[in-house]
């Protein structure tokens, strides 16, 4: 049973920094998915396996950075210049195989999210 559990989320104002974390066990290609009020959960950021191959949504390239620390097993996304449209519960996910896949469905290990709120 993987389990997967994120910390780091909070409010704070447009502009501002915040570093999501998600411990999990185990050796999988790592993502970042976020879901907004009444919007479908969207990918944000996956990281393979050895932190040598990532992929970022077109909406966060240039102020996100996905991360990992296999040896801490924790997977991390640092979140810089934030928008309010970045408000959504964010999740960290986990899936077997290579390929930093963006498709939700590839993902078949979920935590139960973090509240992100970015005020104006």
């Amino acid at each position: 049973q993987v389990q997967l559990v994120e910390s780091g989320g909070g409010l704070v104002q447009a502009g501002d920094s915040l570093k999501l974390s998600c411990a999990f066990s185990g050796r999988y290609t790592m993502g970042w998915f976020r879901q907004a009020p009444g919007k479908e959960r969207e990918f944000v950021a996956s990281i393979s396996t050895s932190s040598d191959s990532t992929n970022y949504a077109d909406s966060v390239k240039g102020r996100f950075t996905i991360s990992r620390d296999n040896a801490k097993n924790a997977v991390y996304l640092q979140m810089d210049s934030l928008k309010p449209e970045d408000t959504a519960v964010y999740y960290c996910a986990a899936k077997l195989g290579a390929g930093v896949d963006y498709r939700r469905a590839e993902y078949g290990y979920w935590g139960q999210g973090t509240q992100v709120t970015v005020s104006s």
